[in-house]
């Protein structure tokens, strides 16, 4: 069960107010999971498994989590291990440490609970952990509204808590660059601060007509995304008249004709359009697949590459026909020998490794990262 106005969904329904309305109208069978959502799942119930009961993650390997029923691999041990390893380690001098804990923050949003992956608190400092087991999209502690709010749960639910004056939010999400935890360091004062202000978005949330506020974050997730007004309304509104025929190649504007300016704008829309397309697309296949149809589309057998029938018979008759001939070699990557290697004997490998400087990409003028290159494109051409 989730509530309504749920941490997880925090940066949707604080930035959109209408999504809240927008999702409870949309059935259940629209949403969908996927394998990577269940197997983040899996890591959290082996990190809780971990830090409940004592055992090293790899207790578990080749073993079937018992509640999500997921096998547990090597990598999974070695990732989950990273987590369970912080969170132990700042848990060791803690006075309260709680895992998987529900806490409730309704003081702010009513009716708002969730489930903490871990909260510590160690004298003074409040420490609330959450492990992210995804390697798509990096997840930033600053600001982050589920971190948030479960720091505020905390406030409510524990004891000892009134002496908190700090608190360390932090992202454990091992699969994405080097691992590190990432910690973003705020005040009591500054927490209740953003009570507050968690207090004036829920509210909106129940207004009569609450407010559209399409974006890259808020709809990239959101169930409603398909059917929502407001999102197809900016996209129009992005793209402007000069898109009202897209029928063919030679009906769009030449970029000349649309300007710096629209053009910029439909580039910074980009991921949002991209996501909303994908979105009517995995809804039009579920449509026609349960005999609704979607009107101008139909599902056709895709494209496939041949393979081996038994690839134990195949490998022993190519290894008769052609020795060793039968198979490619290949260097291992630098990540692929790491692995291979283990962290031990991976620096001895070090110096034979080199990372060119990456091809230049674009990016929005708020991206962190220093800007390259001094060049001005005055021609659209």
């Amino acid at each position: 069960m989730h509530a309504k106005l749920s941490a997880s969904g925090a940066h949707r329904w604080s930035a959109c107010p209408a999504s809240v309305q927008a999702e409870a109208a949309i059935s259940d069978r629209i949403a969908t999971t996927s394998i990577f959502a269940e197997e983040g799942t899996a890591a959290h119930e082996l990190a809780a498994l971990c830090l409940m009961g004592g055992k090293e993650p790899g207790y578990w390997l080749q073993k079937i989590l018992p509640d999500s029923q997921w096998p547990v691999t090597q990598e999974m041990v070695d990732h989950v291990g990273e987590y369970v390893k912080y969170v132990r380690y700042h848990a060791h001098a803690g006075t309260i440490s709680q895992y998987e804990v529900s806490v409730s923050y309704g003081r702010w949003v009513d009716g708002g609970f969730g489930t903490a992956d871990a909260i510590i608190i160690d004298g003074q400092t409040l420490h609330v952990i959450d492990l992210k087991y995804g390697q798509g999209i990096a997840v930033s502690p600053i600001e982050n509204t589920q971190l948030l709010l479960y720091a505020l749960g905390a406030f409510d639910d524990f004891d000892f808590v009134s002496n908190v004056d700090t608190i360390h939010l932090t992202i454990v999400q091992p699969r994405i660059g080097q691992g590190e935890a990432e910690t973003w360091v705020i005040s009591a004062d500054q927490l209740l601060e953003r009570g507050e202000w968690f207090r004036k978005r829920a509210k909106l949330c129940y207004a009569p007509d609450p407010e559209y506020v399409p974006g890259e974050d808020q709809c990239r997730w959101c169930k409603a995304n398909v059917t929502c007004t407001g999102l197809a309304k900016h996209i129009v509104e992005t793209l402007s008249t000069e898109f009202e025929d897209i029928t063919t190649p030679d009906s769009l504007p030449s970029l000349k004709q649309m300007g710096a300016d629209k053009l910029s704008a439909a580039l910074k829309a980009r991921k949002l359009i991209m996501s909303w397309l994908e979105s009517i697309e995995q809804y039009a296949i579920q449509q026609i697949d349960e005999g609704v149809g979607f009107p101008g589309f139909k599902l056709v057998t895709g494209r496939s590459n041949r393979k081996w029938a038994d690839v134990e018979v195949a490998e022993k008759t190519l290894v008769e026909l052609l020795a060793d001939a039968a198979f490619n070699k290949s260097l291992l990557s630098p990540p692929q020998a790491e692995k291979v290697l283990g962290k031990k004997k991976a620096a001895l490998i070090a110096d034979l490794i080199i990372k060119p400087e990456g091809a230049p990409a674009l990016v929005r003028e708020d991206d962190p990262r220093p800007a390259v290159g001094g060049s001005t494109v005055d021609d659209f051409d």
